[in-house]
């Protein structure tokens, strides 16, 4: 687990630029989401078990939210020639095999994680209208199983923004597999 104390980004500031190229072969920007007035960028993999745990609820937000003008991105920093899981070609694969209804992108530099100050995937990144960090956190409080949740963190943020509400907590401490860097 990574705590808030680790956190690069807090409540309120700017999100990162970046330009990464996604599975589907095109260059993705943080301004391609100028037209929705949400973003949601979290920083993913193929291979984590927590990634995977939780893999089917987040395509599940995607296509509820997206449709609601929170626009998702899920962006993979791991080192490949480490991690070959993680590799580009499956990263389409994976993304095709599991209908991501979102842009599935990659940080081969590592430089986008690292202006993010991802620790963990997953760890997920909310901005609203002006691209300032809304919430940064966990999907939920349980990603072993889903019938057991009981706090659908990155939910309530979403519903929180929507409504005009602000989120009820901005900040959790994140749980995943750490972001592998490159030695």
């Amino acid at each position: 687990m990574a705590e808030r104390s680790d956190f690069r980004l807090h409540t309120g500031d700017p999100a990162p630029d970046y330009a990464l190229l996604g599975v589907d072969g095109a260059t993705h920007r943080l301004h391609d989401a100028d037209g929705q007035p949400y973003l949601l960028v979290v920083f993913w993999c193929n291979h984590c078990p927590y990634v995977q745990a939780w893999e089917g609820r987040l395509v599940d937000l995607g296509r509820r939210f997206g449709a609601r003008g929170v626009r998702f991105v899920l962006i993979n920093s791991n080192d490949t020639d480490a991690y070959p899981d993680d590799r580009f070609e499956r990263m389409q694969a994976r993304a095709k095999e599991k209908g991501y209804p979102f842009p599935y992108l990659q940080d081969a530099s590592q430089d986008v994680a690292r202006s993010f100050g991802a620790l963990v995937t997953p760890h997920a990144f909310l901005f609203g209208p002006d691209r300032r960090l809304l919430f940064q956190g966990r999907i939920d409080d349980n990603h072993s199983d889903p019938g057991a949740v009981r706090h659908r963190y990155l939910e309530e943020a979403l519903e929180a923004v929507l409504a005009g509400r602000p989120v009820p907590t901005p900040e959790l401490s994140v749980l995943g597999c750490s972001v592998k860097w490159r030695s």
